[in-house]
């Protein structure tokens, strides 16, 4: 089986896996995943955070953005583009759409935009990942092209328990995450420092 092969099996189990938690397992591992988050020392410091709109049964991380505009900390979210491109998108109250692939998006114009630079924690969804941070993602590649250039940033997947993988399929251009929080645990690859 060719690694491409096994990223698409490894997606689609994932992507199963996240779907098929009952809602009341959902909401107990959102609850969960969203405090490890919230106590890492890499969230209590981050003034500028990069998050994402859970779509498809992506762990949700409504809570923890709550939490973090209480803080006053400056949210982004991520916006689709051309040629695979992401944007770190601060939007106004009233700057939201349905963008590319039904997900709820920031509109460019209606918002203030983050440098990659700029972002001080960036939070990844995956479809698949294993202890050592490697991550699946759904195939396209804007985070793996996006994330090199967040030179600042610590780099946290956030997936459910059941996404996990003894090795996800992975390319030379797949971008190693720094850690990856579940409602489970905490996973630094071979490295057991906290983040």
């Amino acid at each position: 089986m060719t690694i491409a092969e096994q990223k698409a099996a490894q997606r689609k189990a994932g992507i199963a896996a996240r779907r098929a938690l009952s809602e009341a397992d959902r909401t107990s591992a959102n609850a969960a995943l969203c405090a490890r988050i919230a106590g890492l020392d890499c969230f209590r410091t981050a003034q500028n955070i990069l998050l994402y709109a859970a779509f498809g049964g992506e762990a949700d991380l409504s809570a923890l953005a709550g939490q973090a505009a209480a803080q006053g900390k400056i949210l982004a979210w991520p916006v689709c583009g051309e040629g695979f491109s992401l944007t770190a998108a601060v939007p106004e109250a009233n700057g939201w759409e349905v963008g590319a692939y039904g997900i709820r998006t920031p509109v460019l114009r209606r918002s203030a935009l983050l440098r990659p630079d700029q972002l001080d924690l960036v939070l990844v969804p995956c479809t698949a990942f294993d202890a050592a941070c490697r991550r699946v993602g759904m195939g396209k590649g804007y985070y793996d092209r996006y994330l090199p250039r967040c030179t600042r940033a610590v780099k946290i997947g956030v997936a459910f328990e059941a996404q996990r993988v003894e090795a996800a399929a992975v390319d030379a251009h797949d971008q190693r995450l720094d850690g990856f929080v579940t409602e489970g645990g905490l996973y630094f690859g071979t490295d057991t420092t906290e983040l």
